[in-house]
């Protein structure tokens, strides 16, 4: 991903939950605690490019500042729910960049169930998402309601094949009118 790519900044910014490994002076208003210090064990949620650098800076004392866990888009809620049916979930309300989220956690994580789930997702989802393309009314009527559980991915997914169906069919109308 490049420095100035947007939706690697908006990926950077969701939200995951953090543990603090130990007590930090001042750090209290992360916690609403306008005076105070972060107390050791205390659960804040950070951006993810915040909590993955103080996860991954080195203590005199300890290994991290603070422990990473998956965000709530990523729970095991949500991945028993994706395997169950995927063309059910939505998406979009979990992370608007689920799939930039799911790889940037997996960067961190050595989770190969999670790979397994969020694939054959992508999958599963890719196919209904070129029918609904393909489809004339998919993206008016009957699949607006599908669209708006698309992540931001599986949007540009949808709009490339809407787009070279579009062509393929302008493209036969000339052939014909030959």
């Amino acid at each position: 991903m490049s420095y100035y790519d947007v939706d690697a900044i908006l990926t950077d910014a969701q939200k995951v939950p953090c543990t603090f490994e130990l007590t930090v002076p001042g750090l209290g208003y992360l916690e609403g605690n306008m005076s105070g210090d972060m107390k050791q064990g205390s659960k804040v949620e950070l951006p993810l490019w915040l909590g993955e650098m103080l996860a991954l800076s080195q203590s005199l004392n300890t290994s991290s500042l603070v422990t990473l866990d998956h965000p709530s888009a990523l729970a095991p809620r949500v991945l028993n729910a994706l395997k169950a049916d995927p063309k059910t979930v939505d998406l979009r309300a979990q992370a608007q960049h689920f799939y930039n989220l799911g790889a940037r956690i997996l960067e961190l994580f050595d989770e190969e169930e999670m790979i397994d789930v969020l694939s054959d997702t992508y999958k599963t989802r890719a196919a209904v998402i070129a029918d609904q393309a393909n489809n004339v009314r998919g993206a008016l009527g009957e699949g607006a309601d599908f669209l708006k559980k698309l992540d931001e991915n599986e949007r540009e997914l949808f709009r490339a094949a809407h787009d070279s169906a579009k062509s393929v069919r302008t493209w036969m109308a000339d052939l014909s009118k030959k």
